[in-house]
């Protein structure tokens, strides 16, 4: 025997420590990548590229620690014998390639993940996770998968040969149990450690966020976000009194014509008298996805991309200063179909159990007669989205329910723009013959990678890129519009145009305003005159808009008003991600984040906001406070419950 072969230098926990050492290595050339991807947004300077790599080793070390302590179990109480038979060296070696494959795999992932989001994985990739059918049909057609999967094992091969020949002396070594425990428990240790001191606010150490996201480690940040799907917000954000936020909230979506119905903490219940007499308009509500103000040629895009919907802007009420609430569908969805501000964690749509009976547009319109219907170019399982919209006033339509004969193309997200509008008209035509008034709901799914369309409806080949998605969508809308001018019901519908939210929400700051800009428009020949609203919203202020358009009474615990008579003064948008929370005025945006911090950025519509701390909310921030404070106390007391 090898005299050395019992020394603990060559025991067997330096399989932990060698694959520790290609782990940090994986991890470091990953976030030197990243950060080349995005260099001119990072502005990395010499101090700022060491706090990135120095915090980033931190959180490299916290999840390995984390991820070895199963395969440090099992060194510690394998018995000898075992571990020096034939088999133990076939698992080992096994276990050994297949942990430097999964680390090539999650670079390539991190890699096509930053280039979609410009983030480390978050509760998107959870939620990718959680729809296996829908994610892998995506990756397989939008990336070449066998290529990089063989691509990731030949590069695998020789890291692995390296590692194989430092494992032949591990896996003849005799070390006693006693020092097994000894070198365990020091492992043990630092995984206590790095669960005990390393957290969320370790790479939050910059205001520009990229140099943030960097910092981060891909898979610790997968693991966080689903362990914290939802936030308690009095836990975790700054609070002022009850009482106080009660009232400032009442004064916030107070109109001239509403009245309160009840007393009590953040009692928002309140009557609406619009006045005239009330219209029984159909709405056909577009919500577009990833459909970014950008990307439209009115806002200065020079591709030529959306013909149709540039068109449209002068034949409709264009609204130019309207902003989504949130960065995923279920966020637009939420705020559309409740009228409330995204309060922290997944979205409402996505709470099961507490996603259902709420005050929504459509159990409004349906206690007035309409059909109401949520129509989903892909399957309503997705993100819940079947459960909410049945459980708060809709008839859902989605792919599962469309007979196969009835769409001409399917992608990994559904069924093609054109196929769902056809599905639309065909209820339209439904409730028309029946003589009711309808709300149809509609949801897109086409403007998302892959990217793919039918061929031959516009000059861009399918699979091509965003662009191609965009013009297609600007096309099927236009189609769209052409043929519903033929129908019956044409002139007595509002056609709405919105986005779910843009294409791409990461920037140098927390929440930059310009990656929440969305466009709306109001289609009505018949009934409305075309006109440019520069009105500042965002879209929880839609649903209250509309009811005011169709001089609807009805009682309310929208926190949206009315965007037509709201005063410059008190013009706001609400927007936010899964753990910050703004309010946005003209020239300022109040953020409020966890550990209770307040952020207020000034000059929010430039590149470069100055960004500033306050130790104690200012008037502003109160503001801010009084919207997400009662949001979250509203929806966890059951405020905002249909006809409690």
């Amino acid at each position: 025997m090898n005299p050395a072969a019992s020394t603990p230098s060559v025991g067997r926990f330096r399989l932990v420590g060698n694959l520790f050492f290609v782990s940090l290595l994986y991890f470091t050339l990953l976030r030197i990548l990243l950060l080349f991807l995005s260099w001119d947004r990072a502005e990395a300077d010499f101090v700022a590229l060491l706090q990135i790599l120095s915090r980033g080793w931190l959180h490299d070390l916290a999840f390995y620690a984390y991820a070895a302590i199963l395969p440090a179990f099992y060194l510690l109480l394998a018995p000898e014998r075992w571990w020096r038979s034939r088999w133990n060296a076939f698992l080992v070696h096994s276990a050994v390639f297949a942990s430097i494959y999964g680390l090539g795999f999650i670079a390539v992932a991190e890699v096509l993940f930053w280039d979609e989001f410009s983030v480390r994985f978050n509760f998107i990739a959870v939620d990718y996770l959680v729809y296996r059918r829908e994610v892998t049909d995506n990756i397989v057609e939008s990336y070449p998968l066998p290529l990089l999967l063989s691509g990731i094992f030949l590069a695998s091969l020789p890291v692995y040969v390296l590692l194989r020949s430092r494992m032949a002396a591990t896996l003849r070594a005799r070390q006693p149990f006693f020092q097994r425990i000894a070198v365990f428990s020091a492992w043990a240790t630092v995984a206590i450690g790095g669960y005990l001191l390393v957290d969320q606010d370790l790479h939050q150490f910059s205001k520009n966020s990229y140099r943030n996201e960097l910092a981060a480690n891909g898979p610790y940040q997968f693991f966080a976000a689903f362990r914290n799907n939802e936030l308690d917000y009095r836990q975790f954000y700054a609070t002022i009194d009850d009482e106080q936020a009660s009232t400032q909230l009442k004064q916030q979506i107070q109109e001239d014509n509403s009245s309160f119905l009840e007393e009590g903490l953040f009692q928002i219940k309140r009557h609406i008298d619009n006045p005239g007499e009330e219209k029984h308009l159909n709405i056909m509500l577009i919500m577009v996805e990833s459909l970014s103000a950008r990307y439209l040629g009115v806002f200065g895009h020079k591709k030529h991309n959306t013909l149709n919907l540039d068109k449209l802007a002068g034949q409709s009420l264009f609204f130019t200063r309207f902003y989504a609430t949130g960065t995923r569908t279920t966020r637009g969805l939420e705020a559309i179909t409740l009228s409330i501000p995204p309060t922290p964690g997944r979205s409402i749509v996505k709470r099961l159990g507490h996603e259902s009976n709420l005050w929504s547009l459509g159990n409004v319109l349906k206690e007035k007669g309409y059909d109401v219907r949520f129509l989903y170019g892909g399957r309503g399982y997705f993100d819940n989205m079947s459960a909410f919209f049945s459980g708060n006033g809709y008839e859902v339509i989605d792919q599962s329910s469309v007979p196969d004969e009835e769409m001409i193309f399917t992608n990994a997200w559904g069924m093609s723009d054109e196929d769902l509008y056809r599905q639309a008209m065909k209820a339209a035509d439904e409730s028309w013959a029946a003589g009711r008034p309808f709300l149809q709901q509609i949801m897109t799914t086409s403007n998302h990678r892959p990217y793919t369309y039918p061929e031959g409806r516009i000059d861009i080949p399918s699979g091509s890129g965003r662009s191609g998605a965009v013009r297609y969508t600007d096309w099927a809308i236009g189609e769209f519009l052409a043929k519903a001018r033929q129908k019956p019901w044409f002139k007595d519908t509002l056609f709405v145009i919105v986005a779910d939210h843009c294409a791409s929400s990461a920037g140098k700051v927390d929440l930059p305003v310009k990656k929440y800009h969305i466009p709306l428009f109001i289609y009505a020949p018949e009934h409305i005159k075309p006109a440019k609203v520069d009105k500042l919203a965002s879209q929880i202020d839609l649903a209250p808009t509309l009811l005011a358009m169709l001089n609807m009474d009805y009682d309310s615990v929208f926190f949206g008003k009315n965007i037509f008579t709201t005063p410059k003064n008190k013009e706001r948008a609400l927007i936010g991600n899964y753990q910050k929370l703004g309010l946005y005025q003209p020239g300022r945006l109040s953020v409020l984040s966890p550990k209770k911090e307040i952020q207020l950025q000034k000059d929010p519509e430039s590149d470069h906001p100055r960004v500033t701390k306050l130790d104690s909310p200012d008037e502003f921030a109160r503001r801010n406070i009084a919207y997400y404070q009662g949001a979250a106390y509203i929806y966890k007391h059951g405020l905002n419950a249909w006809r409690p």
